[in-house]
């Protein structure tokens, strides 16, 4: 088993040494108190929830969290009150900000930008996070984890640009991001299989590579397969 660095505060959060890192980040206000009071009942009633027999506890919290993530997703693609992201100048903003430090700071496996919300898979690059976890030091006085120096890079940056874009200088991510290590090639398949149908699934595309927003767009111009990685050249050629 690899070494785990787990955090907590509203979510856990877990990071794996040498394992994709899939996150989500939603904007803030894309779930209506209404919607987060029904996320709060549904983990409730999942940690009452009987772990199966046959099943390890590991692999039931798994199971629990990636239940969770489901029901969360499912409210951020039918009932966000916040769609800044359905705004064209906004979403090329994300999807190049993920493009920008490919094949550099991480390889990039997937990425989606929806309309409140984003999902990307990455793998962080190993010598580029030695140096940067020795530079980079957090408020708390803790050094960050290569995914916290990434995420935050994008988040900081993103927000910034698309609230030029709005005129606004309000709160534009939720703090907190959902983000979960895929465990192996097999797991990475399937989330980048989920994020690219994530349009599909949301009625926004009709297959996954007419969404300009997303990798499948892509992979599909430069006909790659699942699995091999987006390269920083698409940036240039997007």
């Amino acid at each position: 088993m690899p070494e785990m660095v787990f955090r907590r505060r509203r979510l856990p959060h877990q990071d794996v040494e040498g394992h994709p890192v899939f996150i989500t980040s939603c904007l803030e206000g894309s779930l209506s108190a209404s919607g987060l009071s029904q996320i709060d009942a549904y983990r409730r009633e999942l940690d009452h929830r009987r772990k199966p027999h046959a099943m390890s506890l590991a692999d039931w919290e798994q199971l629990k969290r990636r239940l969770l993530f489901g029901f969360v997703d499912n409210l951020l693609d039918g009932h966000s009150p916040v769609a800044s992201l359905q705004d064209d100048a906004q979403a090329k903003i994300v999807r190049d900000a993920f493009l920008n430090f490919a094949d550099e700071r991480y390889t990039l496996l997937a990425f989606v930008v929806m309309p409140s919300h984003h999902h990307w898979l990455f793998l962080p690059n190993v010598t580029w996070s030695a140096l940067a976890v020795k530079r980079e030091t957090g408020q708390s006085g803790r050094r960050r984890t290569p995914r916290e120096i990434i995420s935050n890079s994008i988040q900081s940056y993103t927000a910034t640009m698309c609230n030029r874009v709005r005129g606004s200088k309000g709160v534009y991510w939720q703090h907190e991001t959902f983000d979960h290590w895929a465990r192996d090639e097999a797991e990475s398949m399937r989330i980048i299989r989920y994020i690219e149908m994530n349009p599909v699934k949301a009625g926004l595309a009709r297959s996954p590579e007419t969404y300009a927003w997303s990798s499948a767009s892509i992979r599909a111009q430069l006909r790659l397969q699942p699995g091999q990685a987006i390269p920083k050249v698409a940036y240039h050629s997007s």
